[in-house]
């Protein structure tokens, strides 16, 4: 009778079982789900699609070559950020937006998913210089060095790291650009990678900015007041609209109901973001804001890509 109930006495109770069954849900194994939050897929696919509107606008054409841009860049995106998520690992357990990853989740270790990384940009690199040229593999390798050696350890010692940052947003039109035969310095090219550049400045501070300070890094709630922060946003979003003004000028569409188009896009955008004004610093109302720039530049790119085709 003692040995049963000491048997008993050594039996899980309730809160052992609620821990291993916590434990059990929070480590749910590598899944589909899993690569796509490591690799930040959602992201990624906005430097691909912007890669292959540079491919599509020079080319004026959708060809099998369409693909093998989309899918080197498509990996070199997700090689970056999977690498990013393993250096960053260390503060992204203290910000709200990041403490879900799998890393600091558990779900993937480390190691693993730096071997991750390297095996994609590897991949995306060798498919850009087999599939098309050697300058194309090579820019398209450019961001991920500029993101991951420059950008990533920057942003933890300035505030102001975004805009040197931004450049990594500016170069995939390049790389479709470049492998369809054009030339890195040809200016419809550079008007095309402003644009993409001055989108990215709002579209950070919108995301980042509160979350850099919880994890104790260089932040501009540190520096300016929520009402100035959503002024110098504004006025960037601003920007973002006007510049994209540039994009007929410099040829990128002879189209006249492209640029009106344009027009029509860049005023929906300042009207819609001008609820910085009157709305608030909760992040479920920037994320807002942030989704209308994602929806604009997504359509940008979609005018310019359909002009170039039809």
């Amino acid at each position: 009778m003692a040995d049963l109930r000491s048997q008993i006495a050594d039996l899980p109770g309730p809160a052992t079982c609620a821990s291993r069954t916590a434990k059990s849900v929070t480590r749910p194994g590598i899944s589909l789900y899993v690569v796509m939050e490591l690799t930040k897929f959602r992201i990624a696919i906005v430097s691909t699609l912007s890669a292959a509107t540079g491919y599509v606008v020079f080319g004026q054409r959708v060809n099998p070559g369409l693909g093998k841009v989309f899918l080197g860049v498509l990996l070199l995106a997700m090689g970056a950020c999977t690498l990013n998520q393993f250096q960053d690992r260390d503060i992204d357990g203290r910000m709200e937006r990041t403490r879900r990853r799998p890393i600091p989740e558990g779900v993937v270790k480390p190691g693993t998913a730096f071997a991750l990384a390297v095996l994609l940009v590897w991949g995306g690199f060798l498919l850009l210089w087999l599939a098309h040229n050697l300058a194309a593999a090579l820019i398209g390798l450019f961001p991920v060095v500029w993101y991951n050696g420059v950008y990533t350890y920057v942003k933890r010692l300035w505030a102001f790291a975004v805009v040197p940052g931004a450049l990594i947003g500016a170069l995939p039109p390049a790389i479709g650009w470049t492998a369809a035969g054009g030339k890195p310095l040809d200016p419809q090219l550079l008007a095309l990678s402003f644009f993409l550049f001055i989108w990215q400045l709002p579209h950070f501070w919108l995301l980042f900015a509160g979350d850099y300070e919880k994890a104790d890094l260089p932040s501009l709630t540190k520096l300016f007041s929520v009402r100035q922060l959503a002024s110098l946003t504004f006025i960037w979003i601003l920007a973002t609209s006007v510049s994209s003004l540039l994009l007929p000028v410099y040829r990128l569409t002879s189209s006249p109901w492209v640029g009106l188009s344009l027009v029509a896009c860049g005023l929906w955008l300042v009207w819609e973001d001008s609820r910085l004004f009157r709305g608030s610093s909760d992040p479920r109302f920037l994320r807002v804001v942030s989704r209308s720039l994602n929806l604009y530049v997504l359509g940008v790119m979609a005018l310019l890509a359909a002009d170039a085709v039809l």
